[in-house]
């Protein structure tokens, strides 16, 4: 089968597209057939290696796994003899186990894990494009403790991850404030944004006020720039790990009302993952959420589509076409 291989880290030259084996699945496993990937920050920096921290998690001197990509929709190619929850033709969203794989014309799955059927009336595209919302979900909900009536500022609010959190704030019918490009403004409001600022005008610290939840979903901002900002009792989450987050993430805990996170939302367990989508799903054949999507690129392109990502001006997600 085609996919894309990444064997050093590096630019978006470093990529390139192979023959390697099909998958074989065991009596547990699904195979599914990829019809699209993303392109995401995660896989970005997972290519790049230039985190430690992420070099903890994919290898200290090059990738261990050398198969990015780690959301997917697609069709159930095959189902194991003990799966009972999918067949055969079944159309699937779902994230690749632990992060990786998706950048291939197959996947293989366990039947427990995050794999969830494509609502009625989904795309394949639309459906490749769900899986931010499973980090904007739990962030705003478990981590933000997230309220009616509560005012949310959420910093890159056009991005695959902020375009979700600012229709979730709005379902749980908070006052939003956007901060993005201007050339983004219509678009964030379509979403539900109330305001929506210039993040990078010098005088956007007078537009705002005190906000219950300030959610980073760009890593871009921090605690210390942004706490003033903050009510009593208010919260900065983040989904970009420093270690500045960490050490804030530990003395907040014990020291003052406003606390800084920093959630492993790609570490929860299937089981809360698997509820998410659900949730996710319920919302979206309701038109209480959508996915935005920027471009799409053939996976021959996979270079390019990496290329626009690491400009850091997305709006909403990448796309990679495989099928």
């Amino acid at each position: 089968m085609k996919a894309v291989i990444n064997n050093e880290y590096g630019a978006p030259d470093a990529l390139y597209v192979s023959e390697i084996d099909k998958p074989v699945v065991n009596e547990e496993e699904l195979l599914i057939k990829v019809h699209y990937t993303t392109v995401t920050t995660v896989d970005t920096t997972f290519r790049k290696g230039d985190s430690f921290f992420a070099r903890l998690f994919t290898g200290v001197f090059k990738p261990k796994k050398n198969v990015l990509g780690g959301e997917f929709s697609g069709v159930v190619e095959h189902a194991g003899s003990s799966v009972t929850n999918f067949r055969k033709g079944d159309k699937v969203w779902g994230g690749a186990p632990d992060g990786f794989g998706a950048y291939a014309e197959y996947i293989k799955v366990n039947r427990r894990e995050a794999v969830s059927l494509i609502p009625d009336g989904v795309s394949f595209d639309q459906a490749a494009a769900l899986y931010g919302a499973l980090t904007a979900l739990p962030f705003l909900r478990d981590e933000g403790k997230i309220e009616k009536g509560m005012q949310v500022l959420i910093n890159g609010a056009s991005g695959s991850i902020g375009s979700f959190a600012v229709q979730l704030a709005k379902f749980y019918n908070c006052e939003v404030t956007a901060l993005c490009s201007p050339r983004n403004f219509e678009l964030v409001k379509s979403l539900g944004a109330d305001y929506a600022f210039d993040y990078s005008s010098p005088g956007v610290s007078g537009q705002l006020k005190k906000y219950d939840i300030i959610f980073d979903a760009v890593g871009k901002t921090s605690f210390n720039k942004t706490k003033r900002y903050l009510k009593k009792n208010g919260r900065y989450l983040t989904t970009v790990i420093t270690p500045a987050i960490l050490l804030q993430k530990l003395y907040t805990r014990f020291i003052g009302s406003k606390k800084a996170i920093i959630a492993f939302t790609g570490l929860r367990s299937e089981k809360e993952k698997l509820r998410d989508m659900g949730f996710v799903n319920k919302l979206i054949s309701i038109g209480k959420l959508k996915p935005l999507i920027d471009r799409e690129y053939g996976i021959n392109q996979i270079r390019a589509a990496h290329g626009y990502v690491d400009k850091g001006h997305k709006r909403g997600n990448v796309l990679i076409k495989v099928n």
